[in-house]
């Protein structure tokens, strides 16, 4: 598994190289999609890079990435074991410039991901988990292995979106009391959870499902936890819509973050 690991760190590094080269050029070539949600020439980029890397490493794997996402559940709904990709995660952070987007590429099976890199090419930076081996972050070729902070904070520290911060989440962390308040792009903020610099990020609005699991696999290799309000783990690939349910991400279990 490590080798495999190794490969798809080789194939994100690949891809974020390509983003950096649109991302430091005068025209990102911004669309709209269908869901208002906004589309650029690294997106494409990425994802062409990403999904020819897997189809060479992993042939028998079938790919499911945002910007092909455009597959019958009927179909999918077979599928034990598949890769889940968001080629640029934080398209609106990418468009403002301020650096927090992320290459997101993980291995599902049986609806857990199980493998997964998370790559921030601002920063030269890569998140790294498998099951059973932990979790990792690079940076300038050291590798260091993360854990969650344990216990959480007497005052919590909490990531939140700089783009979608929501009426329900206002509302969540008003009942959490006396915090403090990070606000990050991507999947940035499960990655602070990971390695100890955050406590809690309760998501309480739209994602989907390329939006979490790489980094989902980070957080809950380093000894914390992605669950739905219902305390149960978030899921892959179970449903039609590709759309999570609203979760909590946080890395010290014996608190109560729930049902405040």
């Amino acid at each position: 598994m490590i080798d495999l690991l190794n490969k798809i760190e080789q194939t994100a590094l690949k891809a974020g190289k390509a983003i950096l080269e649109i991302y430091n050029s005068a025209d990102f070539g911004v669309e709209i999609k269908s869901d208002d949600s906004p589309l650029t020439k690294a997106d494409l980029a990425a994802h062409n890079i990403i999904v020819a890397d897997l189809q060479n490493i992993t042939p028998d794997v079938p790919i499911l990435s945002e910007e092909s996402a455009d597959i019958a559940f009927a179909k999918r709904s077979q599928w034990n074991k598949y890769w889940l990709v968001d080629p640029l995660d934080g398209t609106k952070e990418f468009i403002k410039r301020n650096g927090e987007f992320t290459v997101n590429i993980a291995l599902i099976e049986n609806g857990h991901p199980i493998l997964s890199v998370v790559y921030v090419p601002v920063q030269d930076i890569t998140y790294t988990a498998a099951k059973g081996y932990g979790a990792f972050k690079k940076i300038n070729d050291n590798r260091q292995q993360i854990n969650t902070h344990k216990p959480a904070r007497n005052t919590p520290v909490v990531v939140g979106s700089r783009s979608h911060i929501s009426e329900d989440v206002k509302e969540y962390l008003d009942k959490l009391g006396e915090h403090e308040m990070t606000a990050m792009g991507s999947s940035l903020k499960f990655c602070l959870v990971a390695e100890g610099k955050a406590d809690l990020y309760p998501r309480l609005g739209l994602t989907s499902e390329w939006d979490t699991a790489a980094a989902q696999c980070i957080v809950e290799q380093a000894g914390g936890r992605v669950v739905t309000l219902d305390d149960e783990a978030l899921l892959y690939n179970k449903k039609d819509s590709l759309l999570n349910p609203y979760f909590m991400v946080y890395g010290d279990s014996n608190r109560e973050w729930i049902n405040i």
